[in-house]
């Protein structure tokens, strides 16, 4: 007879290419058996996810936690419970907004000391690409990074220390490096000779509101820092996974590159999809982002695309600061998305519940492909015999306002406070282990363990 440490029972599994009831027998950490009624010893704990689905945890390949300095603005520890709480289980730390920023070995150590024994999921980490760190880049890679992290705009921030925008020559001798690595470069795609002309033109004329600010941000200029990169990468072989596209026009033009052979992936984010322009200018700086959030037209055709499967990946880019630097005249506002607890929830919520798209199309974007693309599959990624049993338990026949209250960020700020949620996380489990529970809350320890890159049969290795 079989031993488990947990059975989740009855669930509405969510597999790669079908939704079907099965049981999940689980021991050490790992999914061991998929069946109908497994049969295990009475002793065995149950979790009965009868009427439930079951869906592999969220990876989330964009988040901002800003450690080590910045854990005032967010922390680990604050940050990952709101990820358990919204059924991710594992993700990805940017190189930006800590300090230092992770441009360097040492820097990624701070890093790791702040993370060690904080975060209540499993965490990668991005390096970051900058002016003058070339030589920087293998001794990370060596380190476990997963990628690369580059802006083609400026990211904005005072002082020395701070992560810089690339210009051209840093760029492609970047993706020079990388392609040596084997490594991913991931990019903040906007150019930046047109958002700062625009931008200081606005300011000069007083256009100061929100459809203000996104009027210096077009779509123009994502294309043509698209183009750009796009052009590098066929030049140095560099692969390429642009975070945060919010225009159809982009996502064209990546996917003609991907005809063409170029190994390159397509990010887009929950706001892009959950707001349009007319939310901004209603909500305010909470809703303000780079690349802004854009017309409920472009909202469309970015539904259409995600249906047809023109996205790979799906990710949070949670950029929280205190809520005072999301007040006052929204030019000066920070620019970022406080959104990572909700991810999973507006994604099935929105794209299943209201528009049908397919749930096993919608954990391809907010699993699979993140983990597939970023080293840690096979181990992440998918309910799979011999995966991590990564599990996030929702229910699709209940729907919720989110309030203030129900968010575990350290500012209780973000753009869908006052929405209906049209689906919620019930459970999460972490390498079988329940790390949050939808009437009492996250687990008070965290558990969650750095996984680094590998190409190792087995996915990702832990630290």
């Amino acid at each position: 007879m079989n031993a488990w440490d947990l059975v989740i029972r009855k669930g509405n599994v969510v597999l790669r290419d079908r939704v079907e009831q099965l049981d999940i027998g689980i021991r050490d950490g790992k999914i061991t058996a998929l069946g109908e009624h497994l049969i295990c010893p009475e002793h065995t704990p149950v979790f009965d996810a009868e009427h439930l689905h079951v869906m592999p945890g969220m990876v989330d390949a964009h988040v901002h936690f800003n450690e080590p300095a910045l854990g005032h603005w967010e922390g680990f520890r604050t940050g990952s419970a709101s990820l358990a709480a919204g059924g991710c289980t594992t993700y990805i730390d940017m190189p930006l907004n800590g300090v230092p920023p992770t441009v360097r070995v040492s820097a990624l150590e701070a890093k790791l000391a702040a993370a060690r024994g904080e975060s209540h999921v499993d965490y990668a980490l991005w390096g970051g690409l900058v002016p003058g760190n070339r030589e920087e880049l293998r001794g990370l890679a060596d380190a476990g990074v997963i990628g690369f992290k580059a802006f083609m705009s400026n990211p904005g921030g005072e002082g020395e220390d701070i992560f810089r925008e690339v210009d051209d020559t840093t760029l492609f001798e970047g993706m020079q490096e990388i392609a040596k690595l084997g490594l991913v470069l991931a990019l903040h795609a906007e150019s930046e000779d047109i958002v700062s002309k625009l931008g200081d033109e606005a300011r000069q004329a007083g256009r100061s509101g929100a459809l203000d600010f996104i009027a210096t941000r077009p779509v123009e200029a994502e294309v043509e820092a698209v183009r750009r990169a796009l052009t590098y990468a066929e030049q140095t072989g560099c692969k390429l996974h642009f975070v945060h596209i919010s225009s159809g026009e982009a996502v064209d033009i990546i996917t003609e590159a991907k005809a063409k052979g170029l190994d390159v992936t397509v990010e887009t984010c929950p706001h892009y999809l959950a707001l349009t322009s007319e939310d901004v200018a209603r909500i305010g700086p909470v809703a303000k982002c780079a690349p802004p959030i854009r017309s409920a037209q472009h909202n469309e055709r970015l539904w259409a695309l995600l249906a047809a499967g023109r996205f790979d990946i799906i990710a949070s880019d949670h950029s929280p600061s205190p809520t005072s630097m999301k007040e006052g005249a929204f030019f000066d506002a920070w620019g970022g998305i406080s959104g990572a607890q909700s991810s999973l929830e507006l994604l099935v919520g929105e794209g299943y519940v209201r528009r049908g798209i397919p749930l096993p199309l919608l954990a391809k974007m907010l699993a699979l492909e993140p983990a597939r693309r970023f080293g840690l599959h096979p181990r992440k990624g998918e309910i799979a015999v011999g995966a991590d049993a990564d599990l996030a338990v929702v229910n699709v026949g209940t729907s919720y306002t989110l309030q203030a209250g129900d968010l575990l960020y350290r500012h209780k700020h973000s753009p869908y406070v006052g929405r209906e949620m049209l689906c919620r996380v019930q459970a999460t489990f972490m390498r079988g282990k329940q790390v949050y529970d939808e009437g009492t809350g996250v687990t008070p320890e965290p558990g969650g363990d750095w996984v680094q890159y590998s190409t190792a049969i087995g996915g990702g290795r832990h630290g």
